[in-house]
């Protein structure tokens, strides 16, 4: 726990301008990230009496170790850079708004040929024009079959659309007049942007011209005794009226607005917003999210409008905004949405009529999303606290580990070994710092020297980081000694008295391994934090190598156990009896987890591989030879094994195949070693080299492990 005044900065030392200001903790990772009219002003306040802060502004400050501060020139430009470090840097001290799910949008694929209508859901593309977003997938294939009979835009998938052109038949949506069919020509490219223009008019809200316009050519329809065209266009206006019917209009005058309410207490707040497009609320989400500083209501609706239009432009930004609060000062905010729409904005709270009816309606929404949240929530916060402590006191940590990592060996009776990295913080999964290894110092069947390798390669990146970001003086404790070979750059050193080998940083650069390392900027890297307790999945050999491998580094304040399958022992290093964790513990269940998504991580990658190699012919390497071509030599011949017996002659008979293609064939081939055949235990027959028994190979195919189905799972480690 650091000392604020360690890292206050000299009086003066702060401009009195407007910024952006970063917290940064002792591994240079940037934790929270904060704006400010005063820069002076403002970062003062975080240097007083801790017992006058809040109890988590007084974690953030005592986390840090360092700030560093960015002068702008206005409170919007200091609002765009909040936000843009925000996205960038993830600091575990801000406010983030977490979606309560994934919520799916009506979308139409504006940029392409022809405009696709589909659900999405995820990251908005560009050139897509969106609707929602909705409570329910069900709710837009409602809508959408409704509309289909007044706007037949296509629905189909890519290949659906390439097939039906090919062929020259439309799908059943295309016959039974729910699709205009531009995969067979009955409708131009232009007519079908049109026709998808004007569904997305109608789904924008500018619905009553296109109705009247509708009523016109129905009553001239009958006029001129048209009886069929004329009922055919009643029951689209009937269908366009039960789609309109399905949102009811809740504001009289048309209005677009979006509509933001915070329902909040100390720790959380829940945040929901309706978006009302023609004065129909076309689609409602909700967020909620930790409290980690003192925060007012004002700002976390800040917040959740650089969350909401950060990456928004254009109509995606209504003229009006609703909230409960203004965030202070309210300009800079205002500006901000004004540029993102290009047009005014106004952000206010209502105060009568049927705006501020409709904003008590959010309201009582996002008072009920907070108590079902907590009502979820509130056992699982308990159980992994006291999961923690339990760890914590059964290995004797001097606190409880936040952030555990997980380490699983996988191969295949010793082929493809593989190993799985898995990381758990406060408890929980997070998947992003998952890294996943190739087994490069030997080969063979070696789980413990396999280990040994894994958590050397792991923190030695570790000790590199540190080394670079100038945690350590050189010199000190003997001095930090690096090996450049081959041409690598230096820096991906070793721990204080540690002499790296050849190959050490060439190692640690293999693509499965991560991302590259980035500069020294604050966003996550591959292996730049430390864990509390490191978990193998094994018993004294495992554990003992994984202790080792830390010892040989020079690393001797992180935590090493392991958790044997067989009695679900905890073994600790150096330690002859293992400790043994009732079964009713929920720390023993934190521990199981965690080796079980390790195992699942492990052996999906093993299996990745293997299945890879099994895919993989000696007519892959060779040049020009593409995937048609192979097909062809494998129909023709009926596997490799009896295309490596054929003469160059006769595999110029296969079509394409000319005899320089023909010799370069032959010459892979008679370079490549067959593998050893494998035997089907259940059965007893050789398995030729492409999958099938020797008796009867006469057709393609993959091959086979040793090994019926339940025997080879039981082979897989």
């Amino acid at each position: 726990m650091a000392d604020p005044s360690s890292y206050r900065p000299r009086p003066g030392e702060i401009p009195d301008s407007p910024g952006v200001y970063r917290f940064r903790d002792e591994h240079r990772r940037v934790i929270y990230v904060g704006k400010a009219k005063s820069l002076r002003q403002r970062l003062a306040n975080y240097f007083q009496d801790l017992a006058n802060l809040h109890p988590r502004t007084r974690t953030m400050v005592t986390t840090a170790a360092s700030v560093e501060w960015t002068v702008v020139s206005t409170e919007v430009e200091a609002l765009q850079l909040e936000y843009s470090w925000i996205k960038e840097y993830d600091p575990r001290f801000n406010v983030k708004y977490r979606d309560d799910k994934s919520y799916p949008y009506l979308a139409v694929t504006m940029n392409e040929e022809f405009p696709r209508v589909q659900v999405m859901r995820g990251h908005k593309k560009k050139g897509v024009r969106y609707f929602g977003p909705y409570g329910h997938a069900w709710a837009i294939r409602d809508t959408v079959d409704l509309l289909l009979r007044v706007f037949p835009v296509r629905t189909c998938s890519a290949g659906v659309f390439k097939n039906a052109a090919r062929t020259g038949r439309p799908c059943l949506l295309g016959y039974i007049g729910k699709c205009s069919a531009p995969c067979v020509e009955r409708i131009s490219a232009e007519d079908h942007q049109e026709l998808a223009e004007e569904f997305c008019d109608f789904m924008a809200g500018r619905t009553g011209t296109y109705l009247r316009r509708l009523e016109r050519k129905m009553g001239e329809a009958a006029e001129d005794m048209e009886y069929e065209r004329a009922a055919r266009l009643r029951d689209d206006i009937g269908a366009l009226k039960k789609a309109m019917e399905k949102s009811a209009v809740v504001l009289a005058d048309a209005t677009d607005a979006d509509l933001i309410a915070v329902a909040e207490d100390e720790l959380e707040a829940a945040v929901q917003i309706f978006h009302v497009r023609g004065g129909r609320v076309r689609g409602q989400r909700g967020w909620v999210t930790d409290k980690v500083e003192e925060i007012t209501t004002g700002a976390l609706v800040e917040h959740a409008l650089q969350q909401l239009y950060g990456e928004e432009s254009g109509d995606a930004v209504p003229k009006e905004v609703l909230v409960p609060a203004l965030p202070d000062p309210v300009e800079p905010v205002q500006q901000w949405l004004t540029g993102r729409r290009g047009s005014g904005v106004s952000l206010r709270i209502p105060q009568r009529g049927d705006k501020k009816a409709l904003m008590e309606t959010v309201q009582r929404n996002a008072q009920q999303a907070l108590v079902l949240h907590k009502t979820k929530r509130a056992s699982d916060l308990t159980t992994r606290s006291r999961a923690l402590e339990e760890i914590a006191d059964a290995l004797d940590l001097d606190s409880a580990p936040l952030r555990i990592e997980c380490y699983d060996i996988s191969h295949l009776q010793g082929d493809d070994v593989v190993a799985s990295m898995v990381v758990f913080e406060d408890g929980l999964a997070r998947k992003s710092e998952y890294r996943r290894f190739q087994i490069k110092g030997f080969r063979g069947q070696d789980d413990v020297r396999s280990m040994h390798e894994v958590i050397t390669r792991r923190f030695r990146r570790y000790l590199a980081e540190k080394e670079r970001t100038g945690e350590w003086a050189d010199g000190e404790d003997g001095g930090v000694t690096t090996a450049t070979t081959n041409g690598e750059t230096p820096g991906h050193g070793t721990a204080p008295g540690h002499h790296a080998t050849p190959g050490d940083a060439a190692d640690d650069l293999a693509p499965t391994d991560g991302p590259a390392l980035k500069d020294d900027d604050g966003r996550p890297k591959r292996f730049a934090y430390p864990p509390q307790l490191v978990v193998v999945d094994g018993g004294q050999p495992q554990v003992a190598a994984a202790q080792r491998a830390l010892d040989e580094l020079g690393i001797d304040d992180i935590a090493v156990c392991g958790l044997a399958k067989r009695l679900e022992e905890v073994w600790l290093p150096r330690e002859d009896d293992p400790v043994v964790l009732p079964r009713t513990s929920e720390g023993l269940y934190l521990l199981q987890r965690v080796r079980d998504e390790a195992h699942r991580f492990a052996i999906t990658y093993q299996r990745t591989k293997r299945a890879k190699r099994f895919r993989s012919s000696p007519l892959d390497e060779v040049p020009g030879l593409g995937e048609t071509r192979k097909q062809a030599l494998i129909k023709h011949f009926g596997s490799v094994k009896k295309l490596r017996s054929a003469t160059i002659d006769q595999i110029c008979e296969v079509p394409g195949i000319g005899r320089k293609t023909a010799e370069t064939v032959a010459v892979a081939l008679a370079r490549a070693t067959p593998a050893a055949p494998a035997v089907n235990t259940a059965t007893g027959e050789i398995m030729d080299e492409d999958g099938a028994p020797e008796t009867t190979a006469d057709a393609p195919g993959e091959p086979v492990s040793a090994g019926t189905p339940d025997e080879r799972r039981g082979q897989e480690r």
